[in-house]
């Protein structure tokens, strides 16, 4: 009889279930697509029921396609998403839907608070007060939709709500509420002075657990909605970039990865909370105790989605015939055309701009459109746009002192020969692929394995599960070309910040 854990990954735009054995292959996994709801420019927002019901379908394909018993699946891990949040009325009643980490409606209310807090870095490890933190999405509501803040019985993010729609409790963990804004980083408690502030109290909130921490076994009757043993334990889960980076070996200081999934997320590990003097980079809490993380992120993959979406149906369509992803003939598309684009060069910030820049009214931008340009400029524009996202982000690490060697990449963006090329060249460091694409929900598996006693220990699992499959060296042809075009990049959006700001 083996062991298995069923890891799920909570993205923007889909949920990913895997089955994972005690020696960390992945014995089945499913992917549930959904698409998010965007009622104006600013808000983004999904039903929970749309999560919940995905989640399901996922859980069932899982179960079918690996034959795997319920009762041999000892427990579960959760990687998520951050700053989505979820509100509950007193009767355990959704209070609309759930506000997307992508929203950017609380920009007034994200500037108030900013203004108001000028030690905001120093309790949070967070920049500066932006849209995205549920802090200012919260003083939104209260400020905007009165009656609906009025019935407010808890404030929980989107890992939160799922633990206690699975086991009845409230609980949530350090990274991922340390994002909330209103959590203090070296405290390691909720921030007295922003709950005051937004409106809200510690009641409100979930009780503070360690990530991979056992909560409790399922309820009977989740158990039996979806098809799973009621002996299965639920685990404290991580913050997806988090876990994303420990199922890609990044859990050591000095070690950095990308993840080009939905949002692009950078990870640097760090033994020690830092602040950036220049207020460039954030630091968050990693998934292990008093493990911290250089960590940011941005629209990354969802540029390339919302580009597939909108100009590619007819790859979509082939794609279907061939049984293959419309990514896969994109990239090929793309590959015909010489780096650099022929001069096109995009910002992919379709949904403002994180660190290091960090201005939610960026948008995105196509500039150096001429004749000679074709639908597929456009696509490898959009791939060597998130990679000079990676070198913003990977110059600002250097400038405080972090040293690397090498990038981890994982995230759906990681199987492209293609884009990992592209990123060696632009950042001038060599790519390593790891063994699935899928880490986070490895690093879920392995943050939830370890604190059910089936590892040792995360270092421990992390050593004997992630093993580097490919290797991409940077052309120096092609690196000192990018070099320029990296200037440009960083020059055009300068140029185009007193724009972004007219809107």
């Amino acid at each position: 009889m083996g062991k298995y854990i069923l890891a799920f990954d909570l993205g923007t735009t889909a949920i990913k279930v895997a089955l994972i054995d005690a020696e960390g292959a992945m014995c089945a996994s499913a992917t549930m697509e959904y698409r998010l709801l965007t009622p104006d420019v600013l808000s983004v927002e999904l039903p929970a029921e749309t999560y919940w019901e995905n989640f399901k379908a996922g859980v069932k394909k899982v179960l079918t396609e690996s034959g795997v018993s319920p009762e041999d699946i000892v427990c579960m891990g959760i990687s998520a998403q951050g700053e989505t949040i979820l509100l509950l009325d007193k009767d355990g009643r959704e209070l609309g839907n759930a506000i997307v980490w992508m929203d950017n409606r609380a920009q007034d209310e994200a500037q108030e608070l900013d203004e108001k807090f000028p030690q905001f870095y120093e309790h949070t490890g967070q920049v500066s007060v932006v849209p995205t933190w549920p802090a200012a999405k919260v003083l939104w509501i209260r400020r905007h939709e009165p009656e609906r803040f009025a019935a407010i019985d808890k404030v929980l993010l989107i890992e939160d709500y799922f633990i206690w729609r699975m086991t009845g409790k409230f609980t949530c963990e350090a990274s991922l509420i340390c994002s909330t804004g209103y959590w203090d980083i070296r405290t390691e408690k909720w921030w007295p002075e922003m709950l005051e502030a937004i409106g809200i109290t510690e009641r409100q909130l979930p009780e503070i657990r360690r990530s991979g921490e056992p909560v409790g076994e399922l309820l009977t009757d989740i158990a039996e909605e979806l098809g799973l043993s009621p002996k299965t334990v639920v685990c404290m889960g991580v913050l997806d970039q988090a876990a994303g980076a420990i199922g890609a070996g990044n859990i050591r200081p000095g070690c950095f990865s990308e993840c080009t999934g939905a949002a692009l997320g950078i990870c640097a590990t760090v033994d020690e909370i830092f602040m950036d003097e220049m207020k460039q980079m954030p630091c968050h809490y990693h998934g292990m105790p008093k493990t911290y993380m250089a960590h940011t992120f941005t629209s990354g993959g969802m540029v390339l989605k919302w580009y597939k979406d909108n100009f590619c149906q007819q790859e979509i369509d082939v794609a279907e015939c061939m049984g293959a992803s419309p990514f896969q003939l994109i990239d090929k598309e793309a590959a015909q055309v010489p780096p650099g684009s022929d001069g096109l060069i995009m910002l992919p910030h379709l949904q403002g701009a994180m660190a290091p820049e960090a201005n939610p009214k960026a948008k995105g931008v196509f500039y150096g459109i001429t004749m000679k340009h074709t639908r597929a400029h456009f696509a490898r524009a959009i791939m060597e746009a998130v990679a000079y996202i990676v070198k913003r982000n990977l110059k600002t690490l250097e400038r405080m002192g972090f040293e690397f060697d090498e990038i981890r990449v994982l995230g759906g963006g990681s199987v492209s020969p293609l884009w990992n090329q592209i990123k060696a060249d632009i950042t001038g460091k060599v790519i390593c692929q790891t063994s699935t694409p899928d880490a986070g929900c490895l690093g879920a598996a392995v943050v939830a394995g370890s604190g059910c006693g089936l590892y040792k220990d995360i270092e421990d699992a992390v050593d004997h599960m992630v093993k580097i499959t490919a290797r991409y060296i940077p052309d120096e042809k092609n690196h000192a070309m990018y070099e320029e075009q990296f200037e440009k990049y960083v020059s055009l959006y300068e140029a185009l910040c007193p724009v972004f700001e007219m809107d």
